[in-house]
């Protein structure tokens, strides 16, 4: 766990709110350890050292659970295409007070999942299907999505189940204004709020990753 821990001080999250507890640190640990170990076997991530995990996957999560606000009541999370867990697994790790989905259609890929979450004695939920087949009997409040596709695919998936989606968080590098004006052109996003709610500097590069939010246009906004 140690190598961990320093990667956290070198990339400066260290001090993170959701990282004060050592348990969860630990369990951090022990999550990258069943991921680089299953890696081994089928292709789940390309992330397979300290450095890069913290750099990449740790704090593109860190910088969603910031957009989810803590309530009165258990936010329903979903993440879209889980693959190996980043971030949906890692956001339930941070983030016990949410009720967590992971959806992958790559049956084992969802396997895989399973078997994590059952040694991380994680309360989640995880589904072999797709996510728009999920949307069409059950409504969350946020929706994750990271290296799913281009945002028009990412439309063209949703545009039947925007009030389901809730607020669908994406991140994204520096090529999304071009992603949102192909959405444009292609009439996805008439019928959706869309906004930059976050933009933080990606370790180890020399360009900065951004959080998009889209939701369903508000019938006022219409």
């Amino acid at each position: 766990m140690e190598e961990l821990q320093e990667s956290m001080q070198r990339i400066g999250v260290a001090d993170s709110p959701e990282l004060a507890d050592e348990a969860t640190v630990r369990k951090i640990f022990e999550y990258c350890i069943l991921l680089w170990t299953k890696n081994q076997q089928m292709n789940l991530t390309r992330h397979t050292d300290f450095d890069t995990f913290v750099s990449r996957d740790l704090v593109d999560t860190l910088e969603l659970s910031k957009l989810i606000p803590v309530g009165p009541h258990r936010k329903q999370v979903l993440d879209v295409g889980s693959g190996g867990g980043v971030p949906g697994m890692l956001l339930a790790i941070i983030r016990p007070d949410l009720a967590v989905t992971l959806c992958d259609s790559v049956k084992k890929k969802a396997d895989a999942l399973v078997e994590f979450a059952k040694v991380l004695e994680l309360n989640i939920e995880i589904c072999n299907e797709r996510a728009e087949a999920i949307l069409e009997d059950f409504r969350y409040d946020f929706t994750v999505a990271r290296a799913v596709g281009p945002l028009h695919k990412i439309c063209l998936w949703f545009q039947e189940n925007w009030p389901s989606v809730g607020n669908l968080l994406a991140i994204k590098g520096p090529k999304w204004p071009e992603e949102k004006a192909a959405a444009a052109e292609l009439d996805l996003l008439g019928g959706v709020d869309l906004e930059k709610v976050a933009e933080y500097p990606t370790p180890g590069t020399e360009w900065n990753s951004v959080i998009l939010q889209l939701s369903a246009k508000k019938a006022d906004d219409a």
